[in-house]
C-alpha cells in the first residue's frame, strides 16, 4: 500500500506543475485587462500605466509565472488583483461550500446507484431497461435546464426549498440540507444513472463467472453470493466510475453553484475568469487538480486493497 502511495505522489507533482503552468499561459491569452476592471474605461494613461506596473502585468509571462511559482513555495497564493485579498483565505473560505456538494452528490449517487445496479443484475428485465433509459436521461438533459425545471417546482410552485443561497453546516444542520437538496440532486441526475449501469454490467458479468457458479452450487445463501462475493469482485469498476463521477463533479460545480447563487469554487472561478484575476484563478485550478490528485491516489489504494495484485505490482 505505501509503495503504491509513494509511486502516485511522485508522478501527481510533475502533474500539478504542468497543469499550474499550462493553465498560467492559457490565462493570459484570454482577451482582457484587470486593470480596465479596476479603473474602468474613463482613466487617466498614467494612472492606468501605474496600476499595470503595480500589479506587474507589464512583465513577461514567463517572470509573472516565476514569481507566483516563487510565492507559492513560500506557502502562499499571492493575492487577488481585483480586491487585494489574500487568495488562500478566499478560498479556503469557500472550499467548504464546494467539497459538501461533490462529497454528497457522489455519496447519494453512489448509494442510489448501486443499489439500482444490483436490482438490475439480479432481477433484469423491465428494471434494466429503466436504468438505461435513466442513464441516457441523465446524460442527455443539460444541468442548467435540470436546475430550472427543479427551482420551478420545489422552490416557486411549492415553496418547499430555498431556490438560491447557501447555509453553513455549523450555523443549522436543517437549513444546510434544504439549502443543498436542489444543488444536490442536479448533480446527481446523470451520475446516478451512470453508476447504476456500470455496476449492473460488473455484477452481470461477475455472476456468469465459473466460482460464482461454484458457489451456488456449494449451498451458498443468495445474499452472501450477491454483496460477500459478488460485488467485491465488481467493485473494482465501480469505484473506478466513482472517482470519475467525483472528479466530474467538481466541473458541474461551476454551472450549479452560478444558477444556485452559492459560495463555492465553481462560482468564484467564473467570477474571477470574467475579472481575469489570475492569481485567483490560478489558486482554483490548484485547489481542483490538487482534490483531483488526492481522489485518483483513494482510488488506486481502493485498487490495492481489493486486489491484491495490484500490491505485488
Amino acid at each position: 500500500m505505501l509503495k503504491v502511495l509513494r509511486q502516485r505522489l511522485l508522478i501527481s507533482l510533475p502533474l500539478l506543475f504542468f497543469v499550474t503552468i499550462l493553465t498560467f499561459f492559457l490565462i493570459s491569452l484570454i482577451p482582457g485587462d484587470p486593470t480596465l476592471v479596476i479603473l474602468g474605461q474613463n482613466r487617466p494613461p498614467e494612472e492606468y500605466q501605474r496600476l499595470r506596473e503595480q500589479l506587474g502585468l507589464t512583465k513577461p509571462v514567463l517572470v509573472q509565472y516565476s514569481d507566483w511559482l516563487t510565492t507559492l513555495t513560500r506557502g502562499s497564493l499571492g493575492v487577488s488583483i481585483y480586491n487585494n485579498e489574500p487568495v488562500v483565505s478566499v478560498l479556503n473560505n469557500r472550499l467548504g461550500v464546494t467539497l459538501s456538494l461533490v462529497v454528497l452528490t457522489t455519496i447519494v449517487s453512489g448509494v442510489i446507484g448501486i443499489a439500482l445496479g444490483i436490482l438490475g443484475s439480479v432481477r433484469q428485465g423491465l428494471l434494466a431497461r429503466i436504468i438505461d433509459l435513466l442513464s441516457l436521461l441523465g446524460l442527455a438533459l443539460p444541468n442548467f435546464w435540470v436546475a430550472l425545471v427543479l427551482v420551478a417546482i420545489f422552490a416557486i410552485g411549492l415553496g418547499w426549498l430555498p431556490a438560491i443561497g447557501y447555509i453553513r453546516l455549523g450555523e443549522s444542520l436543517f437549513g444546510w440540507l434544504r439549502s443543498v437538496i436542489l444543488p444536490v440532486a442536479v448533480l446527481a441526475a446523470p451520475a446516478i444513472g451512470l453508476i447504476a449501469q456500470q455496476t449492473r454490467n460488473a455484477m452481470l458479468e461477475v455472476l456468469e463467472s465459473p466460482f460464482i457458479r461454484t458457489l451456488r452450487a456449494g449451498g451458498v445463501s443468495r445474499n452472501s453470493l450477491i454483496y460477500r462475493h459478488a460485488l467485491r469482485n465488481a467493485s473494482i469498476p465501480i469505484i473506478t466510475v466513482i472517482g470519475l463521477t467525483f472528479i466530474g463533479l467538481l466541473g458541474g460545480t461551476v454551472i450549479v453553484e452560478t444558477i444556485f447563487a452559492l459560495p463555492g469554487l465553481g462560482g468564484y472561478a467564473v467570477e474571477a475568469t470574467m475579472r481575469h484575476d489570475l492569481p485567483m484563478i490560478q489558486g482554483v485550478v490548484l485547489y481542483f487538480t490538487v482534490i483531483v490528485i488526492i481522489v485518483n491516489i483513494i482510488v488506486d489504494l481502493s485498487y490495492a486493497y481489493l486486489n491484491p495484485k495490484v500490491r505485488v505490482k
